[in-house]
Parts: C-alpha cells; sequence; structure tokens
C-alpha cells in the first residue's frame, strides 16, 4: 500500500521539475520585436480580440439568416378548469346553470418555427457596422504591435545599458585599484600625504556602489525585457547585439526627413474608425423609421387524455401549421426618434472634430519626435567628443598625481568628470536607439 502511495508522489515530482526546466534564448533586436508580436501577453489578447470580432461579425449576419426551432409542450391539469353554462341545455331549468369542465388531464404539443426576416432597416446597417467593429480590434491590435515593439526596444536597450555601465565600471575599477595600491605604498614610504590615499579611496568606495547598483539593476532590466517578449522571467536570455552596433544602425538624418503621412498613423485610423461608427449610429437611428417585414411558418402536432399515454400506439396527434407575415409601420413617437436622429447626428460632429484634432496632434507629435531624435544625434556626437577630452584629461592628471605635480582633488575631479562622460555616452547612444523609435512609432513603421 505504501509503494503505492509514493507512485503518483514520485509522478508529481517529476512533473514540477519538468516544470522548472528552464529556456535559453539568444535574440537580437530583430529577433526580440519578432518574439514578442508572437507571444507578447497583450499581443496574444489583441488577437483574440480580432477573433471574437469575427464571430460577432457572423452572429450579426446570421440574425437576418432562416431561423429554427422546435419544442415540445406537456401541461399537466390535475384540477380543471371550471365555466357555468345554462342548465336548459342538458334538461334543466331554465334560469339554473351547470357546472362544467372543458380539457383533458394531459395535453402535449411538439412544434417546430422557421422565420426568416426579409426587410428591416436596422439590420443592413448592423451588417455594415459589424465590419467596422471589427476593423476597430484590426486597428487596436495594430496599435497594440507598434506600442509593444517600442517596449521591446527601450527594455533591450536599457539591458545593454546596464551591461555596459557595468563593463566600464569594472574597468574603472581595475585601473582605480592599481593606482591606490601604488599610492599607498607611496604613502607608506613617506612621500605624499595620507589625504592622497583617502581621496582614491572616497572614490573607489563610490564606484564599487555604483557596480552593485547597476548589477542589481540588470537583473530587474532582463526580467522586464522578459516579461515583455511575453517569456518566463526565470527563462536564461542573452542578447546578442551590442550597444554601439544599434546605435550605429540607428544614425540616419534622411530617416527624419520623409514626409509625414498622417493618415498611415493608428491612431488616426482609429480616430476615423470611431466617426465611421457614429455616421452608422446615425444611420441606425433614421432606419427606424422604415418599415420592417418579417415571416414565419409553424408546423406542430397536439396530444390530449386522461391518461398518460403519448408514447403508446393508439395515441391519436392531431396536426397543425400556419404561415405568417408581420409588417411593421413606425407612424408616431411624439418625436422621439427624431430625438434620438438629432444626438446621434451631433455625435458624428463631434467625432468629426475629434478626428481633426487627432490629426493635428499627430503633426505635433511629429515635429516633436522628429526634433526629439536629431537633438540626440547631436548629443551623441557631443558626448562622444566630451569622453575623449575626458579621457585624455584624466590620463594628463593621472600622470602629475604619479609624478607628484598634482593634487589628489584635482586627479578625482578629473576621474569624477571622465566617469560622468562615460555615462553620458551610453546615455546618448540609448537616447538614439529610443528616439528612433518614438519616430518611428508616430509614422508607423
Amino acid at each position: 500500500m505504501k509503494k503505492l502511495f509514493l507512485i503518483p508522489l514520485f509522478i508529481f515530482a517529476l512533473s514540477v521539475k519538468a516544470q522548472e526546466v528552464k529556456q535559453n534564448y539568444n535574440f537580437s533586436l530583430e529577433q526580440a520585436i519578432s518574439q514578442a508580436l508572437t507571444n507578447n501577453y497583450s499581443a496574444i489578447n489583441a488577437g483574440r480580440d480580432i477573433e471574437a470580432s469575427k464571430e460577432k461579425k457572423w452572429e450579426t449576419t446570421a440574425s437576418g439568416l432562416p431561423q429554427i426551432s422546435a419544442g415540445v409542450d406537456y401541461a399537466n391539469n390535475f384540477v380543471l378548469q371550471k365555466s357555468l353554462i345554462p342548465a336548459e341545455f342538458f334538461g334543466g331549468k331554465k334560469g339554473d346553470f351547470a357546472t362544467v369542465a372543458f380539457g383533458t388531464t394531459h395535453n402535449m404539443t411538439a412544434h417546430a418555427t422557421l422565420s426568416q426576416l426579409i426587410f428591416d432597416g436596422s439590420y443592413i446597417v448592423a451588417l455594415q457596422a459589424s465590419k467596422t467593429y471589427m476593423k476597430y480590434y484590426q486597428n487596436a491590435k495594430q496599435k497594440s504591435d507598434v506600442e509593444i515593439k517600442e517596449a521591446v526596444i527601450n527594455a533591450y536597450g536599457n539591458v545593454l545599458l546596464a551591461e555596459e555601465s557595468i563593463a566600464i565600471l569594472e574597468k574603472n575599477k581595475t585601473t582605480l585599484e592599481k593606482t591606490f595600491a601604488d599610492t599607498k605604498e607611496t604613502f607608506k614610504n613617506g612621500l605624499i600625504e595620507e589625504e592622497n590615499v583617502e581621496q582614491l579611496q572616497i572614490t573607489l568606495t563610490s564606484i564599487n556602489s555604483t557596480l552593485n547598483y547597476n548589477k542589481r539593476l540588470v537583473e530587474v532590466a532582463y526580467k522586464m525585457l522578459k516579461i515583455t517578449l511575453g517569456i518566463n522571467i526565470n527563462d536564461d536570455l542573452k542578447l546578442t547585439d551590442k550597444l554601439d552596433s544599434l546605435t550605429a544602425s540607428n544614425l540616419d538624418l534622411t530617416f527624419s526627413q520623409n514626409e509625414f503621412v498622417v493618415t498611415n498613423n493608428v491612431n488616426y485610423q482609429m480616430a476615423s474608425n470611431y466617426e465611421e461608427q457614429k455616421q452608422l449610429e446615425y444611420k441606425l437611428e433614421k432606419s427606424k423609421a422604415l418599415p420592417s417585414l418579417a415571416a414565419n411558418l409553424n408546423y406542430g402536432y397536439n396530444a390530449f387524455g386522461n391518461q398518460f399515454a403519448f408514447f403508446t400506439p393508439n395515441q391519436s396527434w392531431l396536426n397543425y401549421s400556419n404561415l405568417g407575415v408581420s409588417l411593421r409601420l413606425p407612424i408616431f413617437s411624439s418625436l422621439a426618434r427624431s430625438s434620438r436622429a438629432q444626438q446621434a447626428k451631433i455625435a458624428v460632429e463631434q467625432a468629426k472634430t475629434q478626428l481633426t484634432e487627432t490629426e493635428q496632434k499627430l503633426k505635433l507629435q511629429f515635429a516633436n519626435a522628429k526634433s526629439e531624435y536629431e537633438f540626440s544625434i547631436e548629443e551623441y556626437s557631443t558626448a562622444k567628443t566630451n569622453l575623449n577630452l575626458a579621457e585624455r584629461i584624466e590620463k594628463k592628471q593621472q600622470i602629475k598625481f604619479t609624478e607628484g605635480l598634482s593634487s589628489s582633488f584635482d586627479f578625482s575631479e578629473a576621474q569624477r568628470q571622465l566617469y560622468s562622460a562615460q555615462q553620458n555616452y551610453l546615455q546618448s547612444m540609448v537616447s538614439i536607439i529610443n528616439k528612433k523609435a518614438a519616430l518611428e512609432k508616430v509614422i508607423n513603421k
């Protein structure tokens, strides 16, 4: 019995262990974008919205197609309803009434109905609206994809920034540790003051703190990227692109000179779709003044008896059938229909105004994104120049400090200037990538 209990426990343990197996991924930026567009959680649900809208479209279409329904009704009249009739019908006295029960204890009806909508203005508008409804979710999916792409680029760049920062800090730490060790030896020989050693120790402590922070930061950045890609945060992920190569591939001033076609922007398309919806709602209200025509065909059988014997061979079933046509003519609604139509017309005008506002805002957004991208390229060039200058200044100060021609304060200041220039340079590279992504988002590339 104990062995039988251990078998399912062992199987469960194996299944849990299998679930904990990590996946390994190696992505360039383009591969990461492709992965996210398929597996990002928002992308998956946006795709499901499109599928649901297709089903909704068919639901609307089917409402105007033939409809067939069937049913069986059973009634047990355990107390029959009584009626009063003149007693003289049965030989009684004139003026007296006799109590009579009509009907049978058991009644059953089997029936089927075929109905068909022949004409209804609301149905025609609903068919048009279902296409607009599906188009809305297609636009929403496109917008989701554009936003996911930008999110992947930003998250990918943040990981590279953290990794490059760690690499530079490690290099700075190694160089500073050697200088610190040499300075301590010089101090021991009594050739310099202790303040020089302490100043370098402060700088080294600061680098260690910043390095530890960036090591924690890179873990968070990786997890954020994994969530954006739609993979488990415990999976192993390696990025194959480098920050400098991505920066070089995004340095394209001619790209920002392309003409902006506002109708290509998904936000404009969604605003246009919204206006179309309001137009259809207005059309729907006007269609309610039109007549509607429908037809139905009914066929069925009735059976009656004081005993429940409906499924015996001797049971008698009485059939019936009828064809019906229903015509509805709206005549007067005390101007309620007119009021609803006017409200829908006002909503159309509001949607047109919103579309114009969206167009103007998008033009402004493009101008701003273009300016930001061009400025990021200028900042990158400036940061690169400043980094070269800071490296030369720091190197000169290090030589002077080693030869006793410069104070520890001047050397530390040169180091801080170099470290700041290094971070500004890295930030300028990431800024180019992000600003290019923001511009691509506006022009819907």
